[in-house]
């Protein structure tokens, strides 16, 4: 069985729709998790279209958590969407996302590159959860960078000239409101892009040891075969579920296609069982 546990629709910063991205899921996989950034919205629709193409579409998230200032994504798999305190905190996280935008437009502007409001709502369509890649995606139609991967390795990633900081939320308030909403929780690519020191072994310990985290992706592009590895053994000696997927957003981000990296079917029959025993629903 093919399963990829982490993919993006235009929802969130995908290209493709919920529906497009499950179509394309059909031909290369068997089990699909839809995991939006900060967002439930693309759900219902994904759903709807596994029926209609023959792929399981399991209800996830990638939320935007932080520990001592450093980004920490987080996917959330079978929580309530209408988990009250859940659905709060996304509000929250989602607001703050949206009022750092004309910050960033503003330093956009400074620096040469003023990006019209037009062409960045063209890029942000119906999505509530805006984020720096649909400002890539602005600056890549006006002839600013080639790609997003330019945009963020000269302009908007975390130490470049464009960023701003937003509201996150606290990782051990994160990893909570999805057990609270009756999910399973796992770090995204934890010791991707240099974040190892972010996230040492030392404290994923000791989210394993307090029964807030479940596991943490471990194939993943990001990753390399040693890091691999060694996430691997380190999960295994803390008792985390160890996953992997593709981390899919269309054509937004590449080498980065569906069943690149995939779960074994055991890890979901796990996070199928947790999800249950919680009352959550995948």
């Amino acid at each position: 069985m093919r399963i990829d546990l982490h993919t993006h629709s235009n929802v969130s910063d995908g290209t493709d729709t919920p529906a497009e991205l499950v179509a394309k899921a059909s031909a290369a996989l068997e089990v699909v998790a839809l995991t939006d950034h900060d967002t439930f919205d693309g759900l219902a629709e994904a759903v709807a279209a596994g029926v209609q193409a023959g792929v399981e579409v399991l209800r996830g998230i990638e939320i935007s958590a932080q520990h001592r200032g450093a980004s920490v994504h987080l996917l959330g798999y079978g929580c309530l969407a209408d988990a009250p305190g859940l659905a709060a905190e996304l509000a929250h996280v989602r607001e703050g996302r949206a009022q750092r935008v004309p910050a960033m437009l503003a330093n956009l502007a400074r620096y040469g590159m003023p990006v019209p409001v037009d062409v960045l709502a063209r890029q942000v369509g119906d999505s509530p959860s805006v984020g720096r890649p649909h400002l890539a995606d602005a600056m890549v139609e006006l002839g600013y960078v080639a790609d997003r991967r330019e945009a963020f390795d000269n302009w908007l990633a975390d130490d470049k000239p464009i960023f701003v900081h937003r509201y996150a939320t606290e990782l051990k308030t994160a990893l909570r409101l999805i057990r609270q909403a009756g999910g399973v929780a796992l770090v995204a690519h934890p010791w991707g892009r240099g974040s190892r020191a972010q996230l040492p072994p030392e404290l994923l310990a000791e989210l394993a040891a307090s029964d807030l985290l479940d596991g943490v992706e471990v194939d993943h592009q990001d990753h390399d075969q040693a890091t691999r590895a060694d996430l691997r053994a380190l999960a295994a000696e803390l008792g985390l579920l160890a996953t992997g997927s593709s981390d899919y957003h269309g054509a937004g981000k590449q080498e980065h296609d569906l069943g690149c990296n995939l779960t074994a079917p055991e890890v979901l029959t796990e996070i199928r069982r947790r999800v249950a025993e919680r009352g959550g629903r995948l």
